[in-house]
């Protein structure tokens, strides 16, 4: 037997397991399949061809002491697969909504708590813990057991190593893995896979070896690739990132050897 709601809006072909429940302010789009025993909660709004799996429990009220019942939501969207048991907030007045974007997959006992932001096509394993108001870009990995501290941005293309603990920012294209969390090279085999030419990953990794491996300060390294490196969207886009962290971007990381073809060369 199911708890669905009279009002709930829910689109055609959806597939609903026994006792799930879904709530009055819910949207549900087409072809979707909502497992046994989910939970689907009051200001959720869901595109279509999403799964969510057993147990799940998706637009909960948030875990904040500040929250005072002001109507917010969970916006997800098309092709989204949440699974078993994955606890999923919606926002508070700090922006109202809590949202995952298209094609991403979150693993089974994930969290994603108030008023955090998921880019398109990004995966987080299983037991990933974000805390309030996490940004987090498009094409992430997210490893197993990461936890990430509130307010953290992850930009773009970024791949966190399994078990970190995420208390700075990290820039777009890289690896971060170690404690406290560093550099540890570019995402080169993701970027491969996502269209990125050689030039470009060659690039990206100048700017990197400046900005991490080489000893300079954030001033001098943003100074630096500004005069060193030609103009282009990947540049623009790693400066206005590290311009724009408030809570400080994560460590970098010397090496006197190379290490997987990275950035890291004897030379540096």
């Amino acid at each position: 037997m199911n708890n669905i709601h009279r009002n709930a809006k829910i689109g055609q072909n959806a597939k609903i397991g026994p006792f799930a429940t879904i709530e009055e302010d819910v949207v549900i789009g087409d072809n979707c399949v909502i497992g046994a025993s989910a939970c689907i909660l009051n200001g959720t709004r869901m595109g279509n061809n999403c799964s969510v799996f057993p147990g799940a429990v998706v637009g909960a009220l948030p875990q904040d002491l500040k929250f005072e019942g002001e109507s917010s939501s969970l916006e997800i969207g098309h092709n989204v697969t949440i699974r078993e048991y994955c606890t999923i907030n919606r926002g508070t007045k700090a922006s109202f909504k809590t949202s995952i974007g298209d094609n991403s997959l979150l693993m089974a006992y994930v969290h994603v708590a108030h008023d955090c932001v998921i880019g398109h096509n990004s995966i987080l394993a299983n037991n990933v813990n974000l805390a309030g108001h996490i940004e987090v870009g498009h094409h992430v990995v997210i490893g197993g057991l990461v936890a990430v501290h509130q307010f953290v941005k992850i930009g773009d293309h970024v791949m966190v190593g399994g078990g970190s603990l995420v208390r700075k920012d990290i820039p777009p294209y890289v690896k971060a893995a170690r404690e406290p969390l560093s550099f540890v090279g570019v995402n080169v085999t993701g970027l491969k896979r996502r269209g990125f030419t050689q030039d470009q990953i060659h690039a990206i990794q100048d700017i990197y070896r400046i900005l991490f491996v080489r000893g300079n300060n954030i001033t001098q390294a943003v100074s630096i690739i500004k005069e060193t490196i030609t103009s282009s969207s990947e540049r623009e886009l790693i400066l206005d990132f590290v311009d724009q962290s408030e809570r400080g971007i994560m460590r970098g990381f010397r090496a006197h050897n190379a290490v997987n073809g990275s950035v890291y060369t004897k030379a540096d």
